[in-house]
């Protein structure tokens, strides 16, 4: 496990090397730190904006050696956004390293969480939040395959199926009460009150009886937040709902 000192210094040196990488024109913080959150579980988040001209394969070329020939790297993936490639690097001390290689033009804050190293960040379209109606529809499709798998005894899917829809659900909660929607992060902002009736939802055996009560429940708790970000479609869903989760 990698300590918070270790962490630090290895982000100093990152950044200290960017600075000293002529194709690389500005650097920021993203993530926790950016928004002063860290904690000692925290990864590395850095961002970085490329010259004009640079070539970007061959920067993050540079780079992964560097990750893999002077920190430890044991593997990494990539996930791309327009333009920017956001290279995830994971260290042998279980450090993470997120860094996003922005092209010209494609540097600067798709949220809140972006602080300024050094350089210039132009101003960019922001990630847009899910909407109530995507997050609805996610849910019911994934009700669909719940009562399918269920009956088809197709038990490992079924779990899969209803713990899609509760994801769904709590995202439909966090939209609700405005925190992060996203890869859970807003799910421990909810009010116990509200995520206290969810627990039901939760998959205990792969027994069919048991897959038939949580995916019951999911549906008891899906209904009311249905009704709550759009009446009239839950109006229209309730009946469709209710017969997915009644056994035949």
């Amino acid at each position: 496990m990698f300590t918070v000192e270790e962490r630090l210094r290895l982000r100093n040196r990152l950044i200290e090397a960017a600075e000293h990488d002529d194709r690389i024109a500005a650097a920021a913080l993203t993530g926790s730190a950016a928004a002063g959150a860290e904690d000692e579980w925290s990864d590395i988040d850095l961002a970085f904006g490329l010259a004009d001209g640079a070539d970007q394969a061959a920067v993050l070329d540079d780079w992964t050696g560097r990750m893999y020939g002077d920190h430890d790297c044991v593997a990494h993936l990539d996930m791309r956004v327009r333009g920017t490639v956001y290279r995830v690097f994971l260290l042998r001390n279980t450090l993470q390293v997120d860094i996003a290689f922005a092209p010209a033009g494609e540097f600067g804050a798709l949220g809140p969480t972006f602080a300024l190293l050094f350089g210039e960040a132009s101003e960019q379209q922001p990630f847009a939040e899910a909407a109530a109606k995507d997050l609805i529809g996610m849910a019911w499709l994934y009700a669909l395959h719940a009562r399918s798998s269920i009956a088809r005894g197709k038990d490992w899917q079924a779990e899969y199926m209803i713990s899609g829809l509760r994801d769904h659900l709590l995202a439909l909660m966090c939209l609700r009460h405005g925190v992060p929607t996203s890869q859970g992060r807003g799910f421990h902002l909810l009010p116990e009150a509200i995520t206290k009736p969810v627990e039901d939802t939760l998959v205990r055996s792969l027994d069919t009886g048991e897959l038939t009560r949580a995916f019951s429940a999911s549906i008891d708790v899906l209904l009311p937040e249905i009704e709550a970000a759009d009446p009239e479609l839950a109006r229209k869903l309730a009946d469709p709902l209710r017969a997915l989760a009644t056994p035949r």
